[in-house]
């Protein structure tokens, strides 16, 4: 009889008794944050085409958080300070994980120690721009007509600091002239100017210009990678074209907070790395003049530290500095 009274007791009691285990990982929607302006621009193009592919294979929404500002640092400290538990992700770049480091005196975060590298997900050739009526169609023409014209020639950029920047910089030093720097708030601006004649010339992303380039109201003369590009292969490289070791790419690439358990970070991987690898996510990257990648969170952590250590050694050599 007793038995009788202490089954149904027992079979309530019994549910508490068994462990509670975590749910599987994501149990509730991803921030992904873009640490630059939505708009038209690589990293918003790119970072949102992401943002939904991974929602489809995770099942779980991804939120777009677009966090401008200092080159892409506030975007890059929010992920940093960022709990590790997989639910915020970083879209990164060149500028906020390889060369601010070098080029701010201050930056609140660690590009290497702050967060744990996810994957490599593209490669942007930059693209050696001119109006077309500067007198130059070539590397070497141009190093000729910026060495008659001292101080005269102006090249823009995206802004102090980034790799459109750090490029000019770069080709003073290499060269031994002094293309006048004209920094602007972002690529789209620079290029409007460079099509009206303000500049004359830049070293811009491919996706920014590509079209211009193809309807010739701008004038190609090079690409700054160290091989030739998909998208424009008649192009030669600026290291062919006589300035041996010139590269000057940029790469964007998926981040987490540094506390973040390899488990997490290995199903984020294996998730892009299926993605990147589908063709119509490939037909859109290259349509931007992007090269996608697909590399393992060990390789990527390789090439970070290459990256840092190549664009500290450009920052010291010109004397670059940001505040």
């Amino acid at each position: 009889m007793k038995r009788t009274l202490l089954l149904p007791l027992l079979v309530a009691v019994l549910p508490w008794c068994v462990p509670v285990h975590a749910q599987p990982y994501p149990a509730k929607p991803i921030r992904m944050v873009i640490p630059y302006s939505p708009g038209p621009s690589t990293s918003d193009i790119l970072g949102r085409l992401l943002a939904a592919k991974l929602s489809s294979e995770l099942g779980q929404q991804v939120i777009v958080d677009n966090r401008p500002g200092a080159n892409g640092m506030i975007g890059a400290e929010a992920v940093a300070r960022s709990a590790g538990d997989g639910y915020t992700i970083l879209f990164g770049a060149t500028g906020p994980n390889a060369i601010n480091v070098s080029l701010y005196r201050k930056i609140a975060y660690d590009p290497i120690r702050d967060f744990a590298p996810v994957s490599l997900i593209a490669v942007t050739t930059s693209v050696l721009v001119l109006h077309p009526s500067v007198p130059a169609g070539s590397v070497k023409e141009l190093v000729r007509l910026a060495k008659s014209r001292p101080g005269m020639l102006k090249y823009g950029s995206a802004g102090i600091g980034g790799v459109s920047h750090l490029a000019g910089e770069l080709f003073n030093t290499m060269v031994g002239v002094k293309l006048i720097h004209v920094p602007y708030r972002g690529m789209g601006p620079s290029v409007i100017d460079l099509l009206g004649g303000h500049i004359d010339l830049m070293f811009a992303t491919m996706p920014g210009t590509i079209q211009h380039i193809r309807q010739k109201r701008l004038k190609a003369i090079a690409v700054a990678s160290s091989r030739r590009s998909d998208v424009l292969p008649q192009l030669p490289t600026i290291s062919e074209s006589g300035l041996a070791g010139f590269e000057a790419s940029s790469f964007f690439g998926m981040f987490a907070p540094a506390k973040t358990p390899l488990e997490i970070v290995g199903i984020l991987n294996s998730k892009f790395s299926k993605i990147i690898k589908s063709s119509d996510v490939r037909d859109s990257f290259l349509a931007q003049g992007a090269d996608p990648m697909a590399i393992t969170p060990e390789q990527f952590s390789e090439f970070l530290h290459s990256e840092v250590a190549k664009w500290a050694k450009v920052i010291k050599e010109s004397g670059a500095t940001a505040q």
